[in-house]
């Protein structure tokens, strides 16, 4: 038999969906299962969305342009002038997904060999997208005594040589929650210009900051604006994972058009998608505003409640929907594994994404996991009581130092 690609032996599992297939047993075994291991929100999709996807009245579903929809680009450009992101529309290509997007970048910022920085923990896909491309990965470490604040210059310079292109932002942060400061915002602007790298900024939880911080945008930054890649989707703020929306934003108007090859390549877009995306940037502010306010309480009650564990921790995070926790435990792999094959508690069980899989070095996380409150209030106080029960008799509890 032909022996697979050393890119395709290399590329890790999904951190978030590979215990799948244990969750579907133990469903079958009749136990209820808590899901904070996914950023799958459970907030309706705006009903304007809905009711275009609905109407739609069209004879044929044909390729829409390779950059996206023009009215809904034209559409995006006042999105994102409401945060002073001042940007003209062929400046955006629609992707299919902020996943296709990074890929994107990906390919046309980089040769293989090169280098790129990422903070870490770190959103798993980073890493799989950077070894399909031929990337070397070098990973900036944040700590969780600190709740995950940017590293100084000097670390960031340490990493810095020859062949490193890029430093690769998720801001809020997933995994972790953080949200970046002016301050460590201009630290980044400061290193990107010194040493002439591309920012790639994956900003699609800009909605959900808790803080009345200044949100500033890698866009925002000045004097680097040819050196910026914004990552962006509607997955988030619009509750529409599936319909797979995505952009790529550059004023580099020479990689634009490097990009622009690679979206030919693959036709275009998703119509339908589009089509729901560009309805979905009317939704009422009232909308939004409930989201918000649901998320904060989400938080509280669930960092709150983790941190009343004897031997749990989490940092208050500023942003998105996610919390990274340490937890007094051997193995977050092992831990996640067995809260679904071994572990249940008046019929219930919760499920996280162990930490391991966010750092290029799993012993890294190997007593954190990820939790996003995803869920509504009664369900997260739950998941709680349910974790706590579990703590108290797993096998490889350890004392949490």
């Amino acid at each position: 038999m032909p022996k697979i690609s050393e890119r395709a032996r290399v590329i890790p599992a999904s951190p978030i969906r590979k215990l799948v297939p244990f969750a579907d047993q133990a469903k079958a075994k009749g136990i209820k299962i808590y899901h904070l291991n996914i950023g799958q929100p459970d907030i309706e999709t705006p009903q304007v969305g809905l009711d275009a996807l609905k109407h739609i009245d069209r004879k044929v579903l044909e390729y829409s342009p390779s950059d996206g929809i023009a009215s809904y680009r034209k559409k995006l450009v006042e999105y994102y002038a409401k945060f002073d992101i001042n940007i003209r529309p062929d400046n955006i290509i629609v992707t299919t997904g902020g996943s296709e997007a990074l890929q994107l970048a990906f390919a046309a910022c980089f040769n293989p060999g090169d280098e790129i920085i990422v903070t870490e923990p770190t959103y798993a896909n980073y890493i799989s997208f950077a070894l399909q491309a031929g990337i070397v990965v070098r990973p900036i470490k944040t700590h969780i005594e600190n709740g995950f604040a940017l590293p100084s210059i000097e670390e960031f310079e340490a990493l810095i040589n020859e062949r490193t292109k890029a430093i690769l932002l998720c801001n809020p942060n997933n995994p972790t929650g953080y949200f970046y400061t002016a301050e460590e915002m201009m630290r980044i602007r400061e290193i990107i210009s010194k040493h002439n790298l591309f920012l790639i900024s994956d900003e699609v939880y800009r909605e959900f900051r808790y803080t009345d911080a200044p949100y500033v945008s890698a866009m925002h930054l000045e004097g680097v604006e040819d050196n910026v890649v914004l990552i962006d989707s509607v997955s988030k703020r619009y509750s529409e994972c599936g319909i797979r929306i995505g952009a790529f934003i550059t004023r580099n108007m020479e990689l634009r058009n490097a990009v622009m090859k690679f979206a030919q390549a693959r036709l275009s877009p998703p119509l339908l998608g589009q089509i729901v995306a560009e309805a979905s940037i009317d939704a009422p502010q009232s909308y939004l505003d409930g989201i918000y306010e649901e998320y904060i309480e989400r938080r509280n009650l669930l960092v709150n409640g983790l941190n009343r564990i004897p031997g749990v921790y989490s940092p208050m995070p500023n942003g998105a929907f996610y919390t990274m926790a340490s937890l007094p435990i051997d193995s977050s792999d092992k831990f996640c594994e067995w809260l679904l094959k071994d572990f249940s508690y008046e019929g219930e069980t919760v499920m996280f994404a162990p930490g391991a899989g966010f750092y290029t070095d799993p012993e890294d996380g190997r007593n954190q996991v990820r939790m996003a409150y995803v869920l509504k209030k009664e369900d997260l106080q739950r998941a709680l009581i349910v974790l706590e029960k579990a703590l108290e008799v797993y096998p490889g509890r350890t004392v949490n130092k």
